[in-house]
């Protein structure tokens, strides 16, 4: 530096002055973007349903994302269990914030009741991610009851056990022997018409296991053949005749399409109980997600509207095969003030 002369030694000067001054201002516009950040880090963020985030900065939104917290319920998986088998999973709730919000951004978000909108969220394994198991049962958390007629005799007991369901707003899950069906397609329309859903029951009413593969597809099959020339739909549950089955019936109809599908409570109506025998058996072990076998006899024709009301009594909802043992939530208002 001592050899260089004075000119050189005040432009190097005048370099490092100005190289100063741009590191001063540069340091203070970081700074001023630190600041920024922090500005927004401090505002809420809504999601819409594509995950795409909306930055909002209004108290409102900070109260419904508060509340958010506390209205979340996690989603429960499907599941095999070692008794019931395969049990299916059972839809999360949450506050849909984006919705939430704009229900009220026109009112004075510090003293009105908010109101909320609610959505589902899945579980991460369902019941059609399971391997082939059968089912017995729904959910113990779906409030839910779900009756299962399968139909292969008892025709004069149809039209009272249609009315019954009629009067009482209940839609069930007939399940039809392919014979039968064969045999009665105007009466099983009427049923389908009535909103009824629909299922697999086998053609000739034997026992599965006993059978071999061939012969369990064929039964399957051809009953299915039948169900969708009839009804123009196919079967997603098949009902075992007499309940016996293996576990090539339960494969074989999952090749087919179906999921095999047992019960919680069987009226046991084939041995002609009273009615009010079938009614006192439910009203003690009844429970969200029962599963209730019945057949088209006059035990269960005679005591179909009390039932009912039991199960109506214990606060549980009546719905087809495909409705209990849906992931779907039932019973939470998805508007609530």
């Amino acid at each position: 530096m001592d050899k260089m002369g004075p000119n050189i030694r005040k432009a190097i000067t005048v370099i490092m002055s100005c190289i100063f001054v741009l590191a001063i201002v540069r340091l203070t516009e970081v700074g001023s973007f630190i600041k920024e950040q922090k500005t927004t880090a401090s505002w809420m963020h809504a999601f819409d349903s594509n995950e795409q985030s909306v930055m909002v900065a209004d108290p409102l939104m900070e109260r419904i994302m508060d509340i958010a917290k506390s209205r979340s319920i996690q989603p429960i998986n499907a599941t095999i269990d070692r008794v019931w088998k395969a049990i299916p999973g059972y839809n999360g709730l949450e506050v849909d914030v984006e919705q939430s919000y704009a229900l009220n951004k026109r009112v004075d978000e510090t003293k009105t009741p908010l109101q909320l909108a609610y959505r589902e969220t899945e579980p991460t394994v369902t019941l059609s991610q399971l391997p082939p198991s059968p089912v017995f049962k729904g959910n113990s958390n779906k409030p839910m009851a779900a009756l299962m007629i399968n139909v292969a005799w008892g025709n004069e007991f149809i039209e009272p056990i249609l009315e019954t369901l009629q009067s009482e707003q209940v839609k069930a899950t007939f399940f039809f022997d392919g014979s039968w069906l064969t045999k009665n397609p105007e009466l099983a329309k009427a049923i389908y018409k009535a909103g009824h859903e629909v299922g697999n029951h086998a053609y000739t009413h034997p026992n599965m296991s006993t059978l071999s593969e061939g012969l369990q597809h064929q039964e399957i099959a051809k009953t299915e053949k039948v169900v969708k020339a009839t009804f123009g739909v196919n079967s997603k549950w098949f009902a075992p005749p007499s309940g016996d089955f293996n576990a090539l019936t339960v494969r074989t109809a999952a090749s087919l399409g179906m999921r095999t599908v047992m019960w919680t409570f069987d009226t046991l109506d084939w041995r002609h109980p009273s009615p009010a025998t079938i009614v006192q058996r439910l009203r003690a072990k009844l429970e969200a997600g029962t599963l209730i076998l019945m057949h088209p006899t006059s035990s269960s024709s005679s005591a179909l509207q009390s039932m009912i009301h039991v199960i109506k009594q214990k606060k549980l909802a009546l719905g087809t095969v495909s409705e209990i043992l849906s992931e779907k939530r039932h019973g939470e208002l998805k508007v609530e003030p």
